[in-house]
């Protein structure tokens, strides 16, 4: 099939290839199936970062923002693969348009040449927070200093990058998004009955009303229907028509059903089944980021409008961060085949996804639902978790298939996966190193690493407080971005000069640090709520209509734990390898919320008694402060052990063990050992 060869086409081929060849000479050597790429780049604001303070020596940086537009082909094979692009609608060229909000942090002088990509939750900038201990009430919008937090990456020069990828990420609060196409059918819209779980006070504040996943085609209750259920085990009771109501298009009010008669039950799971049209071609966001980062990496300017390159020349080297969801989008942006663009070039060179368990994203599918995040009691019959899991290559009794997440071709990258003790218990995440039916340990290849943060929970990150929320013990504080740090380092390294980083460290049969959830002996504490059962994975078939299979089930296990109840294998930072306190990655439900449920993905905390007497008193039969270490000033000395042996082992940088052992002398440490 000939196709029209626009200039856009033309002039976004990769640069290396049109220097020094004329233009006649171009039009004719160009194929007429000419990959699209970032067809125009446009910069909307600079604006000095820090009021232009200095950031060691890498000097000032300033904040660049900006959209990108780009085009793909749908008869190219790395595009294929994007569900619904052939129904969309194409240009003159025949390609499909799209575009892309970016912004940026880059080093005034220049700084080191290498590009980190901090992929966005849904539309949130997360590596200054969770990563660099930054500022967490202006993240998305970093200005001052205080939003770098140590300002690790900036003072050694890095450029980080962000960027839209889910169409749907909200875009208040500096959000960035993505405007892609709706596909049809033909001239016909695509309509399908979809299935919308809604759950109250679970992951944020008690609602009355809440948004759909799409506009309704219509507003009839006759045309739509709505059940409700308060354990995720239990069976599905209809909502009667007079209590609930559409509000408009893309919002349900449920009307009677909780909270002394005025609105949803706190924590119960309502589903809505209800038509609706014009889905987009959400995975488009996968080729989005692919392109827009091959852009900054590779190009030099804009061939379209001459707009240099935002980043500058000469980017080295490119690393992606993903925490949470964003590790998901990149665990899915490596399977899919999406680190290769369209010239052939690899888009990352290495990858830390944090805290993504087994899962992907529900983003590459028609009506997909990307926000969903799948957890024992809440959005538990959504795509998520589908093999293969590992990096390892292995065979599946499951589905009869064999696999690995990493392709095994010139451009996968370097592999760090980092997790929690939550995602053991609520993402699989045993399943990245055991095999699906959790009976043996798998080793996984020489260009992948897996950890465990012992004793953290999901949402772990500084300045989390023990609050305990709708769940029933205290919340664990633990902030893992120490770790998080010399894991990223050692990935830098890795890429640059070859440096492999540390083993892999997680519970493993073979030191007998992988238990069955049931099994895992955790210590009887007064007052305090214990988990006995994990997140299970079953094949459930369609997820508008799921039918969980029990008889198609993965097994994920979790970590083993010591007398205090803190897990004994993964990287056991200060408060856990010289604890004061016992942490978990699990926790439970209180009333009003269905007790008994794992309480989403929040972790656990109880502090040991300070005295003996104490803890007789309590009925604790952990040892206390005064038993454990004698004095404060043992304790200091317990943690200057941990912390040099964690340096050694590449696993915690010098400054942050410098602040582990600042942090001994403080006040509310040094309370604790007042008795």
């Amino acid at each position: 099939m000939v196709r029209k060869l626009t200039l856009a086409r033309l002039v976004n081929r990769p640069v290396a290839r049109l220097v020094a060849r004329p233009v006649a000479t171009l039009l004719l050597a160009v194929p007429m199936a000419a990959a699209a790429y970032i067809t125009d780049i446009t910069v909307t604001r600079v604006q000095p970062f820090a009021d232009g303070a200095s950031f060691g020596d890498a000097g000032a940086y300033e904040r660049v923002s900006g959209t990108a537009r780009g085009e793909l082909d749908p008869f190219d094979v790395r595009n294929r693969g994007i569900v619904n692009l052939d129904k969309a609608p194409r240009n003159s060229g025949g390609n499909v348009e799209y575009t892309v909000e970016w912004d940026m942090l880059r080093p005034v002088r220049g700084g080191n040449r290498k590009l980190l990509y901090d992929v966005t939750n849904r539309g949130r900038k997360f590596v200054l927070h969770w990563l660099l201990d930054g500022a967490g009430p202006t993240a998305n919008n970093p200005l001052t200093a205080a939003d770098a937090g140590n300002a690790l990456l900036l003072r050694q020069g890095w450029t980080i990058l962000w960027s839209g990828w889910d169409p749907e990420a909200p875009k208040a609060n500096h959000g960035l998004s993505l405007t892609v196409p709706a596909a049809r059918n033909g001239a016909q819209p695509i309509v399908r009955i979809v299935r919308d779980e809604l759950v109250s006070g679970t992951r944020g504040p008690v609602l009355q009303d809440f948004t759909l996943a799409f506009d309704a085609l219509t507003q009839f209750k006759d045309d739509a229907r709505l059940t409700v259920r308060r354990k995720e085990a239990d069976p599905r009771v209809p909502v009667p028509a007079a209590e609930w109501e559409f509000k408009d298009a893309r919002t349900v009010r449920i009307l009677t059903q909780g909270n002394a008669g005025r609105g949803p039950a706190a924590g119960s799971l309502y589903e809505l089944h209800y038509r609706a049209a014009n889905p987009k071609v959400l995975g488009i966001g996968f080729a989005a980021t692919r392109d827009l980062v091959s852009f900054f990496r590779y190009e030099r300017e804009s061939m379209l409008t001459r707009q240099p390159n935002p980043a500058g020349s000469g980017i080295q080297s490119a690393l992606a961060v993903g925490i949470s969801q964003s590790g998901r989008y990149l665990r899915d942006h490596i399977a899919q085949g999406f680190n290769q663009d369209e010239g052939k070039r690899k888009v990352f060179d290495g990858v830390l996804a944090h805290i993504s368990g087994v899962g992907r994203v529900f983003l590459n599918a028609e009506f997909g639902q990307p926000a969903r995040t799948n957890t024992q009691h809440e959005d538990h019959l959504y795509p998520e978790n589908a093999f293969p899991f590992s990096a390892a290559r292995m065979p599946d009794p499951v589905t009869g298939t064999t696999g690995a997440l990493l392709r095994g071709d010139a451009y996968d990258p370097l592999l760090i996966e980092v997790n929690t003790s939550t995602e053991y218990w609520q993402k699989g995440a045993s399943l990245l190193h055991t095999d699906p039916l959790g009976t043996r340990d798998v080793a996984l290849p020489a260009g992948a690493r897996a950890y465990l943060v012992a004793g953290t929970q999901h949402g772990g990150r500084v300045g989390q407080t023990a609050a305990r929320g709708p769940c029933a013990n205290e919340r664990n504080p633990h902030n893992p971005a120490p770790a998080l740090r010399a894991l990223l380092m050692a990935l830098d390294q890795w890429v640059e000069r070859g440096t492999a980083p540390p083993d892999s460290n997680v519970p493993s049969f073979r030191d007998e640090t992988l238990v069955a959830p049931d099994s895992a002996h955790f210590p009887k504490l007064p007052g305090f709520e214990v988990a006995r059962q994990a997140n299970e994975l079953v094949l459930f078939g369609d997820w508008v209509q799921p039918k969980p299979d029990t008889s198609k089930r993965y097994v994920p296990l979790v970590p083993a734990v010591d007398p205090d109840g803190n897990e004994v294998a993964g990287i056991r930072l200060p408060d856990i390898a010289a604890p004061l306190a016992t942490y978990t990655g699990w926790n439970l439900y209180k009333r009003p919320f269905p007790e008994g449920e794992l309480c989403d993905r929040d972790g656990s905390f109880s502090a040991f008694a300070a005295t003996r007497t104490e803890r007789e008193q309590a009925g604790d039969p952990r040892l206390s402060l005064q038993e454990r270490y004698a004095s404060h000033a043992a304790y200091v000395e317990r943690v200057k052990t941990v912390v040099d042996r964690l340096v050694a082992a590449r696993l915690l940088l010098k400054e942050d063990a410098d602040a582990y052992i600042a942090r001994t002398g403080s006040d509310a440490v040094k309370k604790r050992f007042a008795n």
